[in-house]
């Protein structure tokens, strides 16, 4: 599941699980960054808005560490056990917010394909919002390192996911993320269904 802040993401993450428990799947749930005791801590030094002063490269490194040991440790042993993983970000939020957002490119491309190697998903929910609506979702006081950042960021970040979406079709499926909850949900359940059967 992907989408730039405020998108509403996590809200239909959690529904997508909810939805596919009640289908009596074996899956497992797990975010980025995160989903390791590793990757948590680096989560919280990665978005601690007390760092201002964190380098782009330095962003960029701590992720794709972050997702080297998530890989390594958690996705991929659940994958050879015949799990249904389900992602809160992954790969694409690191090519679209460092690589495209801030400017870092093809490096961002390489350190990533290091971390995950062949482990790819096999389709991704991009929930996606114009930035103006996504920041306002978001309370001031509450928006971590990179959800503070100006609405130039944010644009960037929008149109590179668009880009993302237009250069992967076949795997990314474009939710649009402006309507309500149930709207958007019933969207990605009529993607989702059809997976589910095949599986």
């Amino acid at each position: 599941m992907e989408g730039p802040d405020g998108s509403g993401k996590s809200t239909q993450m959690a529904l997508f699980c909810q939805y596919i428990r009640h289908q009596g799947m074996d899956f497992l749930q797990t975010r980025e960054p995160g989903g390791t005791a590793i990757g948590e801590r680096i989560r919280n030094l990665v978005l601690d808005k007390s760092h201002p002063e964190m380098d782009d490269l330095t962003e960029a490194m701590l992720y794709a560490a972050a997702r080297a040991q998530h890989v390594a440790e958690v996705i991929r042993p659940a994958l050879k056990a015949g799990r249904l993983v389900v992602c809160d970000r992954f790969v694409d939020s690191s090519l679209v917010y460092q690589g495209h957002a801030r400017g870092l490119g093809q490096p961002v491309t390489v350190m990533n394909r290091l971390a995950v190697g062949d482990c790819v998903p096999d389709v991704t929910f991009l929930i996606l919002v114009e930035p103006k609506i996504g920041m306002n979702r978001i309370r001031h006081k509450d928006r971590d390192r990179l959800e503070q950042l100006d609405e130039a960021f944010h644009q960037k970040v929008y149109e590179g996911y668009l880009a993302l979406w237009e250069k992967e079709p076949n795997r990314i499926v474009l939710i649009q993320g402006d309507r309500d909850q149930g709207s958007v949900f019933r969207e990605i359940q009529s993607h989702l269904d059809p997976l589910l059967t095949k599986r």
